[in-house]
């Protein structure tokens, strides 16, 4: 048996266990979550309540046929810059990772929101264009967000290459990119551990990368980190990727992780 990204999903996809993680309608999600309607569903002295996380599903469903927008510079944070935004990439099947990026996203704005977190989007459906990559960092920072989590899938072709990393400055830009983005990127890999998820074998350490040429990241004043959840050239991964019940699983690890973070 192949091993998998997510263990618990591969051993209790064909249970019900999974009942309770119904994909969500894309066509209704809207850009800002708030808290549930139930007062009494979360303790009015969660440590998470009202906290606000801004979230950033990887590309978008239009920048394929809007190739000139997305391909326009901008900067990088480092002094250089960077395309708009680019087309992400697709497992072998065709699936694409901004439909995968855009699912997970919903799945976590709506765990979030049931303990009471206000979250936020970078993009409010998945056929838009962009928005470029430092225009989501602006929309966080403008926001004072209390954590910054863009979700992704990597293309590596690799052989042999599958796992999930979480990206993160460095070197770091300033103090909160060196401490709480630090902080954040560990929460969420010591989460997806703790899920049962596998870490890269093919880039960073420990599930975890430290990277510069990210201007998202570059860009952050405010804690942020990227996941990507697995890498969807893996058949292995791909596997998981491409089932509800995996991506299902894989919003569950990243609200955990975001949540640790906040407490």
């Amino acid at each position: 048996m192949r091993p998998c990204l997510f263990l618990p999903a591969c051993l209790l996809a064909t249970t019900a266990l999974f009942a309770g993680c119904a994909s969500t309608d894309a066509t209704s999600a809207m850009s800002t979550a708030t808290a549930v309607s139930s007062e009494s569903a979360v303790p009015p002295t969660s440590p998470v309540v009202n906290r606000t996380v801004v979230l950033d599903p990887g590309h978008n469903g239009g920048n394929a046929t809007h190739l000139a927008q997305i391909n326009a510079p901008v900067p990088d944070g480092r002094g250089g810059t960077k395309a708009c935004n680019t087309t992400g990439t697709s497992a072998d099947s065709g699936y694409t990772e901004h439909e995968f990026t855009w699912d997970v996203t919903v799945r976590v704005r709506d765990l979030l929101a049931a303990h009471g977190v206000r979250v936020i989007l970078t993009r409010s459906d998945d056929t838009g264009v962009g928005p470029c990559v430092d225009q989501c960092a602006a929309i966080a920072n403008q926001a004072g967000a209390d954590a910054v989590v863009s979700i992704h899938a990597d293309g590596n072709t690799g052989a042999g290459a599958h796992g999930f990393h979480i990206a993160y400055a460095e070197p770091p830009l300033n103090p909160v990119q060196a401490e709480a983005g630090t902080r954040l990127a560990t929460a969420l890999r010591d989460a997806m551990v703790a899920g049962g998820a596998v870490p890269s074998t093919y880039v960073g350490s420990a599930g975890l990368d430290p990277r510069a040429d990210l201007a998202g990241l570059n860009l952050a004043e405010r804690p942020s980190a990227l996941v990507e959840c697995g890498n969807m050239r893996s058949a292995t991964d791909a596997a998981l990727i491409e089932t509800p019940a995996g991506r299902a699983r894989c919003a569950e690890l990243i609200t955990a992780g975001i949540l640790a973070f906040l407490g």
